[in-house]
């Protein structure tokens, strides 16, 4: 699909119609949607954007509501829900404002690179993609009038950069004129356009029109703002009176494409209109210098660049200064003052208009500073851009952090990945030294692992991109786990500390005192942000304070801050971790940090539990990495310990793939429960397989553990994980859940525990038909979890509503449990019970005959569950959209899918075994519709023989009918009659056990035996045990 805000909200379908989106509030959601195309959504900003200071009572459901109705309009545009909010997932290319703000951005930077004709390609595509006003058709919005002026000051802003490329091009700038003044009419207050129209004028020898362009511009600016015009416009102005040209800057000649950085390049030209300081500043090898002199070859005015990496660390920077203006002693001196350097360059600039380029500062900071304040205090026409790793700390100092190039998060298409900086950088330089090197399906993993491990910084993927002279890249990937033995060789013309990584690395800890390299080492452990109190407790637990330090690490860009939190580059990071082993402290500051994080995901665990559930699952978003890189590094014990603490965060984000990953590689290295951990154990043997990647009996063990507790476990998720992984228990066990005594000795007695005993009951008294009691439990658990806040709880409990109504029909009294939960897992973020509700619904629509809406609500599943690690929804989804294909006449369709729900079916949990037995039965039916009965029979078999729990009762049925039918068509309806009793008999015990007898088959039975000979028939089956039950239907 494509989408329109530059005019009229516009939506287009694959093969280009126009699909009308009508209603302001639906506009008003799509839009907001669109103007962060592919980013996640917060729900408050959208109530806030479509409703604005008058939301309904119920906004989240209103919300939720206007999300479902766009969903239907558009439903090839996949708006998903997550975490933090809704995502619209779409290529930002496709939304005609993103393309627009792209292109304005690669125009500007090939304007400022020096590239004009480029630029006015760029640029004049950019402005083709306006078709009027911006967001027409929701101006009543909320948002709308301060995003339309924000979207007609970007569009003129690139209409300026448009016609300063054509000026470029074309210094006679007689075209031009009219258009400048219609410009200049319709906006008096921006001094660019009174400029370009300057120029224009001037470059068509109206000289003195020129002039009175200028004159005007003083006039209004100084009337309407009261201002004086900018150094550039005056520079402008003086040079139209000498009638000379600016000087050229005096700025080295790329040999490289400098490549992303539009950011950057509109901040600090923004910035450089504002502050007469700037620096960028960052890490080594972010390419400050790169862009510094990027900036400076667009500057409108003289530039001089002057080098400071030569320079020795503590020597002077004026001499430096001096040279790089190529100014010479005569002149220079000021009368009746010293010959003093300093005061030499105030003398030389105090009356000129000049951009002054001090790079690489960070090792003479203290005296670029001194001087840097000196000037600008001397020099009212002067501007500085500075580069360094450490800001120059100077009042009036206005910040350019430089970082590495983005770059895609997870697996990306080579058409996605080629749009991000980071590897378009490495795919050129990497094409340059291997011609014919291109971004593939084959290439783009590795490129990408290249670009997330490198940070996206610019020197050390040229550097890696340098190692395919000799090595595919694959193989640069791989390597570079030692990236500083890998990325030795560099440019043999550059300085010496930017020829390799370790270099470009060390010289920054070469500048950093004792107490800042200790710190920079032991904070090497963390493998994400870590806020104040986690370095604190980790890295120095004895010091009184570590702010001032940390600040340092801070300032010399070792160490970056966001939001109250700290992290490493990984490559700084990997040199400081070498740096922690030289002084033999690794061992001691990782038990440290894992410590530090097993108390946080104890406390987490607690706090899930409740109303507090939002913060903590912020606070341990946050703390993932960490959380995570604690487990690997941790002690068999310590390990454990935090499995269990971490299982009910893992379930609640989704997050079962990696859960699963993680505990799996710690329980394979144990033979059962070590010392007093049993429960930590049975828990770590459940999240092992919940993305299928364990066995039944890892599930039995856990099982058997949690049934020989003498107390109620100290992580109460246990209980609930157990069920979800074992299904239901035993006919004995069922009833031991309800007896007080063991209830007492499973169960904890703090509320939530007692809230989620009675859901466990209500769901037994529902395996065994009894509903009023089963109702009752319900009433009480959610009463309990409402007086918690807790919303999973209500979510589970409302869902086990929902689902109780759905399986005896009833759709109707379904539906408001059933959106509550769905409301309430928005709202959470919990996104694999998001997927379960979607499934329940979708398998209730399908049973009342909407097979449109099960069919919505199908393939959401698996857009979520799939991320999430839940293989077994994926197949649940298939298996539920085969039903529908068949249901649609399309059988080849219907077998595929159920063929690929079998395939996507792991081992170990129950639920997945429900959902492959049902997929069995349905191609089963498939191939009997198809006249295939031998195939037919085996699917029919393989379900039966695969033993049944009560919820598997319909499968089981299903399957006896399947198999009973051919009897029936050859009219030995005894033996038809006899096999469904055998099916009966494997439901023994269980309150579903007569569930073969309600076939359509049986129905047909009764009618031509009668009821009485039915029943004996029926029984005959019944009565017989398991193996000899299983022998029957198996044709034995």
């Amino acid at each position: 699909m494509r989408f329109g805000v530059l005019g009229a909200t516009q939506a287009y379908a694959a093969d280009g119609s126009v699909l009308p989106v009508a209603g302001g509030r639906l506009r008003a959601l799509l839009v907001l949607l669109l103007l962060d195309a592919d980013r996640t959504v917060a729900p408050q900003r959208l109530v806030d954007g479509v409703y604005g200071d008058r939301p309904p009572e119920q906004a989240a459901n209103a919300l939720q509501s206007q999300v479902s109705r766009l969903r239907r309009l558009l439903p090839d545009a996949h708006i998903e829900f997550g975490p933090a909010g809704y995502r619209l997932a779409v290529d930002p290319q496709r939304v005609d404002v993103h393309r627009f703000t792209g292109l304005a951005a690669a125009g500007r930077a090939a304007l400022t690179a020096g590239d004009p004709a480029g630029a006015v390609v760029l640029l004049r595509d950019a402005l083709g993609l306006w078709r009027g006003e911006p967001l027409a058709d929701v101006t009543g919005a909320p948002f709308a009038d301060a995003e339309a002026a924000r979207l007609r000051d970007a569009r003129l802003a690139a209409v300026e950069d448009r016609v300063e490329a054509e000026l470029a091009l074309a210094p006679a700038g007689a075209p031009l004129i009219a258009e400048l003044r219609d410009l200049v009419a319709a906006h008096p207050l921006r001094e660019r356009l009174h400029g370009l129209l300057m120029r224009a004028l001037h470059g068509a020898g109206r000289r003195a029109e020129a002039l009175a362009v200028y004159a005007d511009a003083r006039r209004v600016l100084a009337e309407e703002l009261g201002t004086d015009l900018s150094a550039e416009l005056v520079a402008l102005h003086t040079a139209l009176l000498r009638d000379d040209a600016v000087p050229p800057a005096r700025l080295p000649s790329p040999l490289t494409s400098f490549v992303g950085r539009e950011p950057e390049l509109r901040r600090v030209h923004d910035l450089l209109g504002a502050a007469r300081l700037v620096t960028l500043h960052g890490p080594g090898g972010a390419g400050k210098t790169r862009l510094a002199t990027t900036v400076a070859s667009g500057h409108d005015g003289p530039v001089c660049l002057v080098e400071l990496a030569a320079v020795a660390a503590g020597a002077p920077v004026a001499p430096a200064v001096l040279a790089a203006l190529d100014l010479r002693d005569a002149g220079l001196r000021t009368p009746g003052g010293p010959a003093d350097l300093t005061d030499r360059l105030v003398a030389a600039l105090a009356d000129r208009l000049l951009l002054l380029v001090l790079d690489n500062c960070e090792h003479v900071v203290d005296d670029a500073a001194r001087l840097t304040g000196r000037l600008l205090a001397a020099a009212p026409g002067l501007r500085v851009l500075a580069t360094s790793r450490e800001p120059l700390g100077l009042t009036g100092e206005a910040l350019c952090p430089v970082g590495g190039l983005p770059a895609p998060d997870g697996p990306a298409t080579p058409e996605t990945a080629a749009a991000y900086p980071a590897v378009r950088l490495f795919t050129d330089r990497a094409a340059d030294v291997s011609p014919g090197f291109a971004l593939d399906a084959a290439t783009t993993p590795a490129v990408l692992r290249i670009c997330r491990t490198l940070d996206g910084l610019p020197l050390a993927l040229e550097l890696a991109a340098a190692r395919l002279r000799a090595l595919p890249v694959t193989q640069v990937a791989a390597r570079l786990d030692d990236r500083f033995r890998l990325l030795r060789r560099g440019d043999r013309t550059a300085a010496p500390r930017h020829r390799t990584l370790e270099a470009v690395v060390g010289w920054s800890w070469d500048l950093l005192d004792a107490p800042e390299r200790r710190l920079a080492a032991r904070m090497s452990v963390f493998a994400g942000a870590a806020d104040l109190a986690a370095v604190q407790a980790v890295c120095a637990p004895d010091a009184e304070d570590v702010v001032d330090v940390l600040t340092g690490l801070v300032d010399k860009s070792l160490v970056e801050a966001t939001g109250g939190r700290y992290r490493m580059l990984e490559t700084i990071r990997e040199f400081a971790a070498a740096r922690l082993a030289e002084h033999g402290e690794t061992g001691r500051v990782r038990d440290a940090h894992a410590a530090y994080f097993l108390d946080l995901a104890l406390a987490g665990d607690a706090g899930l539990r409740g109303g507090g559930q939002d913060r903590w699952l912020r606070r341990l978003d946050a703390a993932r990495d960490d959380l995570h890189a604690a487990l690997r590094h941790a002690d068999t014990a310590t390990g454990l310990r935090l499995v269990a603490a971490l299982a009910f965060y893992w379930w609640l984000r989704g997050l079962r793939g990696e859960g699963a990953a993680l505990a799996r590689r710690l329980v394979d290295r144990l033979d059962g429960p070590p010392g007093d951990l049993a429960e930590e154990y049975a828990l770590g043997l459940l999240v092992a397989t919940l993305a299928g990647g364990g066995e039944r009996s890892e599930v039995d063990t856990a099982s058997r553990i949690l049934w020989t507790l003498a107390r109620p476990p100290r992580h109460p998720f246990l209980l609930y994980l157990s069920g979800m992984a074992s299904g239901p228990p035993s006919p004995q066990d069922a009833a031991a859940l309800h007896e007080q005594a063991v209830r007492d000795r499973l169960l904890g007695t703090d509320p939530w525990s007692r809230a989620l005993g009675l859901l466990g009951t209500a769901m037994v008294s529902l395996l065994h038909a009894r509903h009023e009691q089963a109702r009752t439990e319900l009433d009480a658990a959610l009463a309990g979890f409402r007086a918690l806040e807790d919303r999973w709880g209500m979510i589970v409990t409302l869902s086990t509503r929902a689902e109780a109504a759905y399986r005896t029909g009833d759709v109707a009294s379904a539906a408001a449990p059933m959106a509550e939960a769905l409301n309430l897992a928005e709202q959470l973020g919990s996104t694999l019970d998001l997927a379960e509700l979607l499934r329940t619904r979708a398998d209730g629509r399908l049973v009342a005959g909407d097979l449109a809406g099960a069919a919505e609500d199908y393939r959401r599943v698996r857009r979520i569950a799939g991320p999430a690690g839940a293989p077994e929804l994926v197949a649940a989804a298939d298996l539920g959209l085969g039903e529908i294909a068949r249901r649609d006449g399309d059988p080849q369709r219907a077998r595929e899918l159920c063929e690929r729900a079998v395939a996507r079916c792991p081992s170990g949990w129950f639920g997945a075994e429900v959902v492959r037995l049902a997929a069995l039965v349905t191609l089963g039916q498939l191939a009997d519709a198809a006249g295939d009965p031998a195939t037919a029979r085996a699917h029919y078999r393989q379900v039966l023989a695969a033993g049944a729990g009560v919820w598997d009762a319909p499968v089981v049925a299903a399957a006896a009918d399947g198999l009973a039918g051919p009897l029936l068509r050859d009219g030995d309806h005894e033996a038809a009659a006899r096999l469904l009793g055998a099916a009966a008999a494997l439901l023994a015990g269980t309150g579903a056990a007569d569930a073969p007898a309600g076939t359509p088959t049986a129905a047909v039975l009764r009618e031509r035996l009668g009821e009485a000979a039915f029943a004996t028939a029926y029984a005959g089956g019944a009565n017989l045990p398991r193996q000899r039950a299983l022998a029957l239907l198996d044709g034995r």
